[in-house]
């Protein structure tokens, strides 16, 4: 067992970690809640005990290729030296400063981030702790901007799982039986592949405005899209789409609201955000997961103006501007910039996505897309009825697992596997992975 330990002299009144598989899955149903059940992967969940770089390894001392990156979380990869040493460095100065007092941190963070962005605009940064709560922090300043209340959201989107994300989020399994928070209606998502209006996207355009005009008072606070929906099974927004339904939604009196949090910091290459490829700039952008490379860290980024009709009641988040959180942040954002992450997201993801056309000779390969290191493979029965096939893409994702790599498996009917591992993978990390779904796929 190649589990890590304690170093000696630390944390010596507290028991050693019990790496036995058995026992960890007892405490877990014993102790854990049982909500925690419906979100676990593999027929036998993996016992991770440590990682380095895009890998991670058991607690047996097996290495697996994470091409699932923590679900995006893990951006520059595991146990990267210069955010390790940010984050160390500020736990031992301070480990937390409210933000009712001042610390360097959070403004330098905030100046380096709004950097990142379109130029010619006054952005400001929310720091907060999760994406789920950066979605509702973004509803919240829309309706307090607009005056308005209605908020539009897609069909088959993922925004979080709390009360107010979990309603804007439009896939069944995402939502509790109850009803949700008001004033969310979905329109349909752009799927070119198996969406109700086939690869025509002004269709998709006139269902918005459809929805807009039956399902709203014809006034909405804005609209709330990814534009490449991850868990909802890598769908990318078709070229034109953002832009022109930014245009459907102002004129409603709305904002655009672009979610980031699984394709932003140059994840899908071309680009940094990836709203840029669609040639639109939004009102407000939330962002989350690869922002803090595992550590807890999300932010809304919008408009002074738009941020200024918050201002006149009390808000604030308690570990939203952590200095640790943001020390993590800004090595983040150093490390993609000196390290040429984004090119290698483009560059490493062409190889990905090679390995992916490959596997998509197969008969029960229906669909493989995205972009950069953000890609997805859709599993069907038959390619002519598009009949969606979970079991093959389980059998696909378990073969991948007994090959050293990890996939995620997502989509509204849990037939697409996802392929989106750190930034920091190589080349010979996409030829591991194209010959292991070879011969995952070629199991079928």
């Amino acid at each position: 067992m190649n589990a890590p330990d304690t170093p000696p002299g630390l944390a010596a009144d507290v028991p050693p970690l019990d790496w036995d598989y058995a026992r960890t899955a007892a405490r877990r149903e014993r102790f854990l809640a049982p909500s925690l059940r419906t979100f676990t992967a593999f027929e036998r969940p993996l016992l991770l005990a440590r990682g380095k770089g895009a890998h991670v390894w058991d607690a047996d001392g097996k290495r697996y290729l994470d091409c699932l990156a923590q679900n995006l979380c893990i951006s520059v990869g595991y146990d990267h030296p210069r955010v390790n040493a940010a984050i160390e460095s500020q736990m031992r100065a301070i480990q937390h400063v409210t933000t009712m007092y001042y610390h360097p941190g959070p403004a330098q963070f905030a100046e380096e981030l709004v950097a990142t962005f379109p130029a010619g605009h006054d952005w400001v940064v929310h720091p907060v702790n999760s994406g789920a709560e950066a979605v509702d922090l973004a509803v919240l300043v829309a309706r307090l901007h607009t005056g308005n209340f209605d908020v539009l959201a897609l069909r088959n989107s993922y925004h979080g799982l709390h009360f107010g994300a979990m309603t804007a989020s439009g896939l069944a399994l995402c939502r509790q039986p109850i009803a949700g928070a008001p004033g969310y209606v979905h329109a349909h998502n752009p799927d070119l592949y198996r969406g109700a209006y086939g690869d025509r996207v002004d269709g998709y355009l006139d269902d918005l405005r459809r929805v807009i005009d039956s399902s709203t008072s014809g006034a909405v606070a804005g609209m709330l899209v990814e534009p490449i929906q991850g868990y909802g099974g890598v769908i990318p927004m078709p070229p034109g789409y953002l832009r022109r339904a930014a245009e459907i939604v102002r004129a409603a009196g709305g904002l655009l609201v672009v979610d980031e949090v699984q394709t932003g910091f140059g994840r899908t290459g071309e680009t940094y955000w990836c709203f840029e490829q669609d040639g639109v700039v939004p009102d407000a952008v939330v962002l989350s997961k690869g922002i803090g490379n595992g550590f807890p860290l999300a932010a809304l980024v919008v408009r002074r103006d738009v941020a200024e009709s918050m201002a006149q009641r009390k808000f604030f988040n308690t570990y939203g501007a952590n200095p640790m959180a943001c020390a993590a942040g800004r090595a983040v954002l150093r490390v993609i910039a000196d390290e040429g992450m984004q090119r290698n997201a483009l560059e490493v993801g062409t190889l990905f996505g090679r390995a992916l056309e490959r596997a998509a000779t197969h008969p029960r390969v229906g669909q493989v897309r995205g972009r950069g290191l953000m890609r997805g493979i859709e599993f069907v029965r038959d390619r002519a009825t598009r009949e969606p096939d979970d079991g093959s893409a389980a059998r696909v994702q378990e073969g991948l697992r007994e090959r050293g790599v990890i996939v995620g498996r997502s989509g509204q009917y849990r037939n697409v596997l996802r392929i989106n591992p750190p930034m920091c993978v190589t080349a010979d990390d996409a030829a591991f992975f194209g010959d292991a779904l070879d011969a995952a796929v070629g199991a079928l």
